[in-house]
C-alpha cells in the first residue's frame, strides 16, 4: 500500500520534533493515532463537529457483562466504519482481562483499506466498577452508617 493513501498528520498528542517543528506521523502510526483519537473523543465534545467520535463513553458506568460488550463493539464498529475510511475493520472484540484496574480491552483487528496487511490495536477503556457486595435492596452493603451497633 503506497503511503499516500494514508497520508502524513499532525502527531496526537501535539508535539515537536527534534527540530523544534510539530511532529508528523505516517503510515501505521497515523493510522493508529487516529482511531486513539475517535475511540478517545465522546460525541459533543467538538463544538465544531458534534458527532465525531465514538458512544462507548457512555458506557462507563455499564455492567461489565456481555450486553455491555456488544454494545462497546458495536459503538468501536460504528465509529470508525463513519470517521476512518483508510482502515477495513476485521473485527473487534472486548475483553475483561484487565477488569481488577477498572477497563476492559478492546481488541481492534484492521487492515489498511487496498492492503493485505493486518494489524491489531489494542485500547483500553476505563470503567468504574459497582462495589462489590452491593444490593440494592440491602441498606447495610450500600450505607456503612446504617449498620446496627448490637453486639
Amino acid at each position: 500500500m503506497s503511503s499516500e493513501f494514508i497520508g502524513r498528520g499532525w502527531a496526537f498528542p501535539l508535539r515537536t520534533d527534534a527540530t523544534g517543528r510539530i511532529g508528523l506521523v505516517d503510515g501505521t502510526q497515523e493510522l493508529e493515532e487516529a482511531i486513539r483519537l475517535i475511540l478517545g473523543t465522546a460525541p459533543g465534545e467538538r463544538p465544531m463537529r458534534p458527532d465525531f467520535g465514538c458512544g462507548i463513553h457512555d458506557l462507563v458506568f455499564s455492567a461489565p457483562d456481555a450486553t455491555t460488550a456488544g454494545r462497546i463493539a458495536h459503538e468501536v464498529r460504528t465509529s470508525l466504519l463513519r470517521w476512518e475510511p483508510r482502515i477495513e475493520i476485521l473485527g473487534v472484540d472486548v475483553s475483561y482481562e484487565a477488569m481488577d484496574q477498572g477497563a476492559l480491552l478492546i481488541d481492534i483487528r484492521y487492515q489498511p483499506a487496498r492492503s493485505n496487511d493486518p494489524r491489531n490495536l489494542v485500547f483500553p477503556f476505563y470503567v468504574i466498577p459497582e462495589e462489590a457486595g452491593a444490593d440494592a435492596g440491602d441498606s447495610e452493603a450500600t450505607d456503612p452508617l446504617a449498620r446496627s451497633s448490637q453486639p
